[in-house]
């Protein structure tokens, strides 16, 4: 593990104190550790592609650097450019300031980044720490257990088409009762649309996005994740719902 190498992206930037996070729990794995991160925050960008722009490359140090792009843009661009000659092992993407459970990982570009490193056939893992406005972001948690939670996971082997979402509890290191296996839970999305007007008088609109209630479920991420467990959630990128297909089949073949 220790040459093994390591890419470290997420959704919020370049600057971002969760970066710096990923990058500490990337080190307890391996001294060669690469950085390629958003320039500028990509929160909500989920799996998009620029492919209508051109994208910017800054190199901030010798194995840090900056894409004027989205997550799977500095996925793509590290894999298939800056690294080519020998490609990362593993994808650690995050550690996203918020979490990402239930039907946030459709939206999330920190799911984005370890979904583009499992699309290349690299195992790749999502980290998210969750916390409570106003209150102050419990990075402390992240990395104290996140090395440790990587290596177990690291450990096995799965599926080429599946990535691994860990969350962190919104509590203190101490607090964290363990770590539970769980399943992608689900829950309302809150989304809303607020209108303004510029000084010019013209209309504009901020979407706002706060999560609605959710299912009881004591197996999803939801439910872990606010009981004090970190919650290891194996996504599929496979989509196909096997139930309805076969429904499907069934009456297109009967027609």
């Amino acid at each position: 593990m220790a040459r093994t190498r390591i890419l470290v992206t997420n959704d919020d930037g370049i600057h971002a104190p969760g970066l710096e996070a990923m990058v500490e729990i990337a080190t307890g794995l391996s001294s060669d550790v690469w950085v390629v991160a958003p320039e500028f925050n990509q929160s909500g960008a989920g799996h998009s592609l620029s492919i209508i722009n051109p994208i910017r490359a800054r190199e901030v140090s010798e194995t840090k650097y900056a894409i004027e792009g989205t997550p799977t843009d500095c996925v793509l661009f590290a894999v298939k450019h800056l690294l080519k000659d020998r490609k990362p092992d593993i994808v650690l993407s995050g550690v996203n300031r918020g979490s990402n459970m239930a039907d946030d990982v459709t939206y999330s570009g920190t799911i984005a980044g370890a979904m583009e490193g499992c699309l290349l056939g690299i195992p790749s893992i999502a980290f998210s720490q969750a916390y409570s406005h106003p209150h102050q972001v419990k990075w402390g948690t992240a990395t104290h257990h996140g090395t440790s939670v990587a290596r177990r996971i690291l450990e096995m082997d799965w599926p080429r088409n599946v990535l691994i979402n860990v969350n962190f509890p919104d509590v203190v290191t101490a607090s964290v009762k363990g770590t539970k296996v769980t399943r992608q839970g689900v829950r309302a999305f809150g989304g809303t649309v607020i209108e303004r007007t510029d000084p010019r008088g013209n209309p504009y609109y901020w979407i706002g996005y706060s999560p609605g209630e959710h299912e009881v479920d004591e197996e999803s991420d939801l439910h872990a994740v606010r009981n004090g467990y970190i919650s290891v959630t194996p996504l599929h990128l496979d989509l196909t719902h096997d139930p309805t297909r076969r429904k499907l089949a069934a009456h297109f073949a009967a027609a």
